[in-house]
């Protein structure tokens, strides 16, 4: 994997580069749409290629190792030639779920005991199981195994965790240089910078990590429960901590709102399962504002959903129609919504790499603020 920084904002750390995988390039800015089990749900791939044009997706290791499991994954070729999707994949470790699993699992040194939230039936991953799958389901970045701390969090814990986290990102790289990339493609490790809300622990991971000198680094441990105002100081930290050659990820984060304030401060990368979360609930993210297409003041309104866009669902799609579906619960209203907020999110990246690129970023950026967070 290589990442060439193309230009960055004058006014903040906003940077507009490319990042080249052996499946295809991939502009920063970027949105990555989640399919953590296979699948943006509600979107087929050709919509993903075509209208929303999603340059990367996710998957996920907890999920796909649950259901449909490794054998048949690795019998089709990978997760690329399982789903028909020939552009790169990132897949997310499971620490995430772990950490939402709190009730079912338990941690030591060696990795974490679980169980699966299908049937109750226990699991185990350590660092190098959750490599060897992350091998298998043939990503071609693969994130690190860690601790996802929950908030609030005391200090003790949050440095435990992270001292944890460290610990295994050792092994993961071991048992990524003992290993072969999969299916003939370059696989790459991304580490995970942890320490909860705490600025001396962030200092020291984001140190720690930098210092391995991995070809992409990512920022986990946020947009799960603090104030928006601390997950700005916490990025804005680290990412002055971090090299500028290297890819930055935000992991789960978050609303257009968060997304445009964090590529402000140097963030790259963003994924986010709310853009297809809150579509199915008839929440439309557009570029003039927020909708809740349940509402009884779009049920005559014929406009396009979005003219901005330019995607063919955002265009030709009218609010009323898109709404009258949602009310009756039509499988089509969902697809459409999540089609088109997946749009959204694709556009407003883009427009911030133009911007970037141009040289307007920061003026772009302080009304686009304004305009993506109000409701309608």
């Amino acid at each position: 994997m290589k990442f060439k920084l193309i230009n960055t904002d004058k006014e903040t750390r906003a940077r507009a580069g490319t990042i080249v995988t052996d499946h295809g390039e991939i502009q920063t800015p970027i949105f990555m749409p989640v399919g953590t089990a296979g699948s943006v749900k509600a979107v087929h791939q050709r919509e993903l290629t075509n209208d929303i044009n999603a340059q990367i997706i996710l998957g996920n290791t907890y999920h796909l190792f649950l259901r449909p499991g490794i054998d048949l994954l690795e019998k089709a070729g990978g997760l690329h030639q399982f789903i028909n999707w020939s552009r790169p994949i990132l897949t997310d470790s499971g620490g995430y779920q772990v950490y939402s699993l709190s009730e079912n699992r338990k941690i030591n040194e060696d990795g974490v005991t679980f169980k699966s939230h299908i049937d109750g039936s226990k699991h185990f991953f350590s660092p190098e199981i959750a490599i060897d799958i992350q091998r298998s389901i043939g990503a071609d970045i693969i994130m690190a195994f860690d601790e996802c701390t929950p908030y609030p969090c005391h200090y003790d814990y949050a440095k435990k965790s992270m001292d944890l986290t460290h610990r295994w990102l050792a092994r993961c790289k071991t048992r990524m240089t003992e290993t072969p990339s999969r299916y003939g493609y370059e696989q790459t490790l991304f580490p995970i910078i942890q320490g909860s809300t705490y600025e001396d622990l962030r200092k020291q991971s984001a140190e720690f990590v930098a210092a391995q000198e991995f070809p992409g680094n990512a920022i986990g441990g946020l947009s799960v429960g603090e104030p928006h105002d601390i997950m700005y100081s916490i990025t804005e930290q680290v990412c002055g901590i971090l090299p500028t050659d290297k890819p930055r990820y935000l992991m789960g984060v978050g609303t257009p709102g968060n997304i445009l304030e964090c590529i402000a401060l140097g963030i790259d990368m963003f994924d986010c399962v709310m853009p297809t979360r809150n579509a199915r609930n008839g929440m439309l993210f557009t570029s003039n504002g927020i909708i809740n297409i349940r509402n009884e003041k779009w049920r005559d309104d014929l406009s396009p959903i979005d003219e901005a866009l330019g995607g063919y669902v955002s265009t030709h799609y009218s609010k009323a129609y898109l709404r009258h579906l949602i009310v009756n619960k039509e499988i089509l209203g969902a697809q459409i919504a999540s089609i088109h907020n997946l749009t959204f999110y694709i556009w407003l990246v883009q427009m911030a790499r133009e911007k970037i690129i141009e040289g307007s970023f920061s003026n772009w950026k302080r009304q686009m603020v304004k305009q993506v967070t109000q409701r309608m």
